[in-house]
């Protein structure tokens, strides 16, 4: 009783000792991932690394892994991330299978932190941005094809499992292998750049916290290599040489990268003692020619046998690693070593009454028992190892002997192929000389022969390929038979665990169920009985399969066999490639002596093509002197025309010339222009010396406008204050000093290449800003904002026009998105149309404007320009007004198509906007024409922009009319069934609608009238046509009497609107 008391204890006991074993494993894993992942720039330890690794296979994941590491600040340290990228590469490599779906939980988090570090200007953080782009790529890839592992070790018969079949899922895992393998070499060449740019070497920890992790990735670029030859052999195979021209292209560019950082990585110390880098053939594999895949050799990278310096003794206390699978055998080991070891009931509970029972005795025996079964399964399971192992030597001796076939086969078609290139060209040399007709007949009598033998050896090739097709099956199925052996080694694991399993299970129910032990003791004799008789099966399933053996052996001799019977018939393709070989030597003396011939006459064109060529660069070197002998007499001509004008400053016949600063302004204003064209000039005469056109216009402009503006600046100063006159004087010298120097420097072919007219430009600009200083100011301030209010409008009415341009760009934008069929079109036609009519407006203002500034610089005089306004202030009025008329109409406009684009508002509207917008376009033009000079061009431009503005107006009205018509549903007027007094009703009805609406529009009418009036009250302007004091007409009056139609002053009749556009025929828009 005392001892079944005691069971809750000890069980507890048990149950804490398995919380201390977890706790302490989970201590060693923070205590390796805390000393791996550190801010320190130094690289990782391979033993915190490997113990990492070993915890990911005994708890089958890596959820302790990324419970820790999700608690390290990744944004805070670059170092820190980039530590445990690597950490992360070599736990998805060489961690447990469970590894990658526990990753890929995070991968989320992954894509944050490359983002976040992407985004700042650090070294480290740009390393991470790629590290981490790199692993979500691989996770990507090894989770959608679960075949390949995560360290790449996989065979080709797993790739050729993994690609498939079908053409198009080769195609894709080729273009993902791709993209697999340049994240790996962005990564490794970012490294390589980042230490060559801040010349560090690789033995230093710096160095060496960057490239620890290009280990991983030298070993995954050596399997993603392979894979890709392998596929693309496999591609062009199946596909086109053109349409794969992109994936060689792309091969190539990743073959010279890949070949690049191998070979500076081979050359680095940092490498030397912990990796073999394997070396790349000096060219890529030719894809188009099948043959040379017997030459591709796959890259093996080797890892030598680890070596760690000496740890400190503070590093050293760390727990020794635990093996990296748990083996059944070491309990087996355990119980063997300790053969007097108390049965696990007896530790518990302690004997009962101090002896031994007849239940004790059975639990021994069957012990004794288990030990002899797994006796038993060790000699079986080295049997079957010694077997497996037979196999695949054997296995391996076949596929050399397949290898050295092959390649004998491939030998012999390149030469085959060869010889048959060689002969075509024999053929076609022989069918250009005809005086040989004789040797031709003879030539052509061997190359019939020729191709009789080629047949035989084509006959030859297929059963050469049948055989090596029959030697293929016959290796599968030596596979299958290996693959056999290999399920029955893995029935004997399986029984072993299932027995250790058994066996466990029975003690921990001893422990807790006393009274039901002899039940379950008779439970594992039977169980014991039944992994007997399994026993014997696995020993008759070994017997079957040393049969089988036997029969591999008999084929193998068969395949011996087939071997020499082979080799005999390459021996005879070889006597006959020797007999092709001498005719072909026949050919090659022939086409021989052609070459010489040949290369005689391309020597004497070759020659006469030298002279020739040596006449062109005389001729060339002659137009070079010519053009810069023009230039340097340019450039004297020049000087003396500046020399003339600097000399004028002195002269006192000079000292009563006076000029205006405005005039100053303008002739600075023109030098600037023209120093930007000599600038022009110079750069073109530089890229191409023989035409100096450019230059020398350039130079005779800036020469005149220069002496020009050096002339008035002078005469300028004369009534100026003394200050701004010695400035201004001092500035107009300093511009003639600065245009000789650089005159001087066009003369000399050292100096002309780094002549530069910059100082020149700055003495000019200094001369504009003194003329603009000297500028008379206006007398008030009611003066200066009339005449910049005209400018302001001018401007706002320009900003209008734009801002309506681009509302309606959104608003056809956004009706293509939103509408379809017959309404998209009517409303592409109408925001067109008014589209067009904005920039006919637009045109129209900057017409308006030009010649405004024409009209101030002929009338103002000596006066300034706000002077001229003020003078003129009635017709000033009625510029604002018609500029505002105008900017207020575009953007009327713009609202109403709106609405009516999205179904809002009415078609009329915006064919009353146009009918608006023609009118103040007419009334700015009427506006400008008043003070224009009728000779001017510049008015015969603003008529026609008119013009153009009722065009695109008409084109509004229209394009709104013609999709008003095509968008209302007009009903059928069907009266057949109805009666001669519905139809007297139905008329009256008719009628007394008619009326009403005609009551309406008299009304309509009545009310604009009377409207119209108030306006031109308010803006104070009677309604008879009245003239100002100025002896202007008023500008402010009706607008309407601008039209070319007469108004109608009835007021009971429909008022006059503005100018009508013509409206176009429907057609027009159909």
């Amino acid at each position: 009783m005392n001892s079944i008391r005691r069971v809750p204890t000890r069980v507890k006991s048990r149950r804490t000792d398995l919380g201390a074993e977890r706790e302490h494993f989970d201590k060693q894993q923070l205590n390796s991932i805390s000393k791996a992942i550190t801010s320190a720039e130094t690289p990782v330890k391979e033993k915190h690394v490997r113990r990492i690794i070993l915890g990911t296979h005994r708890e089958k994941g890596a959820y302790t892994f990324w419970s820790y590491a999700l608690g390290f600040p990744l944004a805070s340290s670059s170092i820190l991330s980039w530590k445990f990228c690597h950490v992360l590469h070599k736990v998805l490599r060489d961690g447990h299978r469970n590894v990658l779906q526990d990753c890929m939980r995070h991968h989320s988090s992954l894509v944050e932190i490359g983002k976040l570090w992407s985004n700042l200007h650090d070294k480290y953080g740009q390393l991470v941005a790629l590290y981490t782009k790199l692993l979500c790529t691989k996770m990507e890839f090894h989770v959608k094809h679960s075949e390949i592992p995560p360290n790449l070790e996989a065979t080709d018969e797993v790739l050729e499992r993994t690609a498939g079949t079908d053409v198009n899922n080769v195609f894709q895992l080729t273009v993902e292998v791709f993209d697999y393998l340049d994240a790996e070499l962005r990564l490794a060449e970012t490294v390589i750049r980042q230490l060559n740019t801040s010349i560090a070497i690789s033995t230093l920890t710096s160095g060496q916290c960057r490239l620890a992790p290009l280990i991983q990735v030298i070993q995954d670029c050596s399997h993603l290599y392979h894979f890709t030859v392998k596929l693309l052999f496999k591609l062009h195979a199946c596909l086109p040489a053109d349409t794969l021209q992109g994936h060689r292209d792309r091969f190539h560019d990743q073959f010279h990268s890949l070949k690049t950082f191998f070979n500076k990585a081979r050359d680095m110390l940092y490498f030397k003692r912990l990796i073999q880098i394997p070396k790349l053939p000096d060219s890529p594999p030719n894809f188009l020619h099948a043959a040379s895949l017997a030459k591709h050799v796959k890259p093996v990278v080797v890892i030598p046998d680890e070596y760690e310096p000496e740890q400190p003794e503070e590093e050293d206390d760390d727990d020794d690693p635990e093996p990296l699978i748990e083996i059944s055998e070491a309990s087996t080991a355990s119980i063997q070593a300790q053969p007097q070891q108390l049965d696990i009931f007896d530790q518990t509970f302690g004997p009962p009454n101090g002896g031994i029972n007849d239940r004790d005795l059975q639990i021994e025996s069957l012990k004794l028992d288990l030990e002899s079964l797994r006796a038993e399964l060790g000699r079986v399971k080295a049997e079957a190892q010694r077997y497996i192992t037979q196999l695949k030597s054997q296995i391996n001796s076949l596929e050399a002997e397949l290898e050295e076939q092959r390649a004998q086969k491939q030998h012999a078609l390149v030469e085959n192929e060869q010889l048959r290139m060689e002969l075509e060209a024999t053929r076609r040399r022989n069918a250009e000389h005809e005086s040989s007709q004789a040797f031709f007949i003879e030539a052509e009598k061997r190359a019939q022969a020729t191709e009789q033998r080629y047949n035989k050896m084509k006959e030859k090739h297929t059963e050469l390929v049948a055989s090596h097709a029959e030697l293929l099956r016959k290796s599968a199925d030596t596979v299958k038979m290996l693959s056999a052996t290999q399920q029955t080694q893995e029935e004997v694991e399986r029984t072993k665990q299932q027995l250790s399993f058994e066996v466990d299970r029975i003690k921990q129910e001893a422990d807790i169920k006393l009274e039901e032990q002899k039940f379950e003791m008779e439970k594992l004799k039977r169980q014991l009985e039944e992994k007997m008789a399994e026993m014997m099966r696995i020993k008759g399933t070994l017997q079957s399969s040393e049969k089988t053996t036997e029969q591999m052996n008999s084929s193998v001799t068969a395949l011996q066999a087939e071997k020499e019977r082979l080799m005999r018939s390459v021996s005879e393709k070889e006597a006959e490639l020797s007999s092709l070989r001498q005719a072909a030597q026949v050919q090659q003396s022939s086409l021989q002596q052609e070459r010489e011939r040949n290369s005689r006459e391309l020597g004497e064109l070759q020659g006469k093509l030298q002279e020739k060529s040596s006449q062109e660069e005389q001729l060339k070197q002659k137009l070079l002197e010519e053009q810069f002998a023009l230039l340097q007499g340019t450039v004297t001509e020049a000087e003396n025309i500046i020399q003339d004008a600097v000399a004028k400053l002195d002269d006192p016949l000079h000292i009563r010339c006076t000029s205006s600063p405005d005039y100053l302004v303008n002739r600075a204003e023109a030098t600037l222009g023209s120093v930007d064209k000599m600038k022009k000039g110079h750069a073109d005469y530089l890229s191409n010396m023989r035409d100096a056109g450019g230059l020398l216009r350039a130079l005779t402009q800036f020469s005149h406008l220069a002496a020009d503006t050096i002339i008035n600046g002078s005469a300028t100063a004369h009534m100026a204050p003394t200050d701004h006159a010695d400035r201004l004087t001092e500035n107009c010298r300093g511009c003639a000093t600065q245009s000789l120097q650089f005159f001087r420097e066009l003369k000399s072919k050292t100096t002309l290449p780094r002549a530069d007219p910059a100082s020149i430009r700055v003495i000019v600009q200094k001369i504009l800003h003194l003329g603009q200083e000297l500028r008379p100011k206006g007398m008030d301030i009611r003066q200066d904002e009339l005449g910049d209010l005209v400018e302001k409008e001018m401007a706002a009415t320009s900003a209008a026009i734009e801002e309506a341009v681009r509302r309606i760009d959104e608003m056809m934008n956004q009706a293509r998105k939103d509408t379809s069929g017959i309404k998209l079109e009517v409303n592409e036609r109408i925001l067109n149309s008014c589209t067009d009519l904005m920039k006919a407006i637009r045109m129209l203002i900057i017409a308006s404007t030009d010649l405004q500034k024409e009209i101030v610089e002929s009338g103002k005089g000596a006066a300034t320009i706000q002077e001229f306004y003020v003078r003129n202030s009635r017709w000033t009025e009625g510029l604002i007004s018609a500029a505002k008329a105008v900017g207020w109409g575009a953007t009327e406009m713009v609202e109403s198509a709106d609405k009516v684009v999205l179904h809002t508002g009415k078609y009329e509207e915006l064919i009353v906007c146009s009918h608006e917008i023609a009118a103040s376009t007419a009334q700015l033009v009427a506006a400008s024409k008043v003070k224009a000079d009728r000779n001017s061009k510049k008015l015969s431009v603003l008529q026609q922009a008119s013009r153009h503005v009722n065009e695109m107006a008409a084109n509004v009205v229209g394009s709104t009319r013609t999709g008003q018509e095509h968008l209302e549903e007009k009903e059928t007027m069907d009266f057949s069934g109805m009666s001669v007094i519905k139809l007297r009703k139905e008329e009256m009805e008719s009628q007394v609608k008619l009326l009403e609406l005609e009551s309406q529009l008299e009304n309509e009418r009545l009310r604009l009238g009377e409207l119209r009036k108030k306006h031109y009250e308010l803006a104070g302007v009677p309604l008879e046509q009245v003239s100002e004091g100025n002896g202007e007409t008023s500008l402010l009056a009706n607008p309407v009497a601008m039209s070319p139609k007469p108004s109608k002053p009835a007021l009971l009749k429909k008022p006059a609107l503005a100018q009508k556009p013509n409206v176009y025929s429907k057609t027009t828009f159909k």
